[in-house]
């Protein structure tokens, strides 16, 4: 635990980022499963869901301990991202805020290759394969495997012209 504690903090250069904060709780989460003796296993995990729902309440981050990674895994901006407990990371994962990795409402959650790339707002639903090297594009939303050395981006946003918008009346409160 303290070595991957080690290589976190070397990634994330300081002891404030919230980033290395949800790294430390997701070590404990994890190191808190190897223990034999029953008590102390007892409290140490008692511990460990206060530190995450204290954690997860200030970031707005949830990575469970459950949840599977390689090398490096970076929390680029740790704030609002939801993982899945059974999603899995290859190694050099960037994470950007505002991202979900979720699943379609199955069991099943995606599969991230290595050297990938996900930016603010994407979100990433169901049992699919985002390969190696790929980069997910701001507010991506992508429901379909993605083949290595990717660029996923959304669709163009579209201008419509001469378009007359009713006019808004806020709702009375004499109601």
């Amino acid at each position: 635990m303290f070595d991957n504690i080690k290589k976190d903090f070397k990634l994330y250069k300081r002891w404030s980022h919230s980033g290395f904060w949800v790294m430390m709780v997701y070590r404990l989460g994890n190191w808190c499963k190897t223990i034999r003796f029953g008590l102390f296993r007892s409290l140490m995990t008692k511990i460990y869901w206060l530190c995450y729902h204290f954690i997860s309440t200030l970031t707005a981050v949830h990575l469970p301990r459950d949840t599977k990674f390689g090398e490096r895994f970076h929390l680029i901006h740790a704030s609002s991202i939801i993982i899945h407990k059974k999603a899995t990371f290859g190694d050099d994962v960037g994470i950007m805020h505002e991202v979900t990795i979720g699943s379609s409402g199955t069991y099943d959650a995606p599969k991230i290759g290595n050297g990938v790339f996900i930016a603010a707002g994407a979100k990433i639903v169901g049992d699919i394969t985002i390969g190696d090297n790929c980069s997910i594009g701001a507010n991506a939303v992508v429901v379909k495997d993605v083949p290595p050395n990717s660029l996923v981006v959304p669709q163009a946003v579209r201008i419509i012209e001469n378009h007359q918008r009713k006019e808004w009346v806020p709702p009375s409160d004499k109601e």
